[in-house]
């Protein structure tokens, strides 16, 4: 398999931090590259690495990348929340010119707001038995969270609705141990109650100017539940639905 690894500069005002970057594959084969934007927030590339199975398989060229602050790219715990969002973070457009532009969209196990990616995650929950949301509930009401009794009872919960694979695949494993530097300010320490700098966070009211072909994937057991994802079909105009039978990590 042909691998290429690097990093790429990114300067901000007088400082230069680095990108890291994987590609598997030739880039100039002629097919179109799939570029794999990781998810979390917060986690690093390593548990969508078996997509590059599609250049084994098709040829087609697979892009991964870590995101600064997470990963193999620079680290950068103490910039304040200014410097990631540049106060503009709930309202901005985004334009690529020219051959920036987007082709074709592929929109995997994602919510289109915060708010109801929490409703569906509380769903989840109160199918648990009752001892076990009475447990979860206590440890956030006595912000006891990084207990292991609280982090065992997320992963019984993860193990539903994340990963059905057990024990989970090592870079699944490698990319939750990433998280925990960024998800707390993210999401805040809760799976199930919002309290970071996404809690406001919706796409819905800008759907509408996607233009491109859109694939849109969801799964049965997982947090973007039908109606999580249903605004990504009633809005963007050309559109299509896959959903499988698993849980938020399908490709395991």
């Amino acid at each position: 398999m042909v691998e290429t690894t690097g990093t790429l500069d990114f300067n901000v005002s007088d400082e230069t931090y680095q990108t890291w970057y994987k590609v598997v594959g030739d880039l100039k084969s002629g097919l179109t590259p799939l570029v794999l934007l990781h998810g979390g927030p917060g986690m690093s590339h390593h548990y969508v690495l078996s997509h590059a199975e599609l250049y084994t398989t098709h040829g087609i060229p697979v892009v991964f990348y870590d995101q600064i602050g997470i990963g193999a790219s620079t680290h950068l715990p103490h910039k304040p929340k200014a410097f990631w969002t540049l106060g503009i973070e709930s309202h901005f457009d985004l334009l690529g010119q020219s051959w920036v532009g987007l082709r074709r969209l592929i929109i995997t196990n994602a919510p289109a707001s915060e708010a109801l990616w929490e409703e569906s995650m509380l769903q989840h929950l109160s199918k648990f038995p009752q001892e076990f949301q009475d447990l979860v509930r206590k440890h956030e009401r006595e912000g006891t969270t990084s207990s292991k009794e609280y982090q065992d009872a997320l992963r019984v919960f993860y193990n539903k609705h994340t990963c059905q694979v057990v024990p989970w695949p090592e870079d699944l494993v490698v990319s939750f141990k990433a998280m925990e530097e960024t998800r707390p300010c993210a999401l805040g320490t809760s799976e199930f109650n919002t309290t970071g700098t996404l809690k406001t966070w919706t796409v819905i009211d800008r759907l509408y100017m996607i233009t491109c072909p859109t694939l849109v994937v969801n799964d049965t057991e997982e947090g973007a539940q039908d109606f999580v994802i249903a605004p990504f079909l009633e809005k963007i105009p050309k559109v299509k639905w896959v959903k499988f039978a698993k849980s938020h990590c399908p490709f395991w």
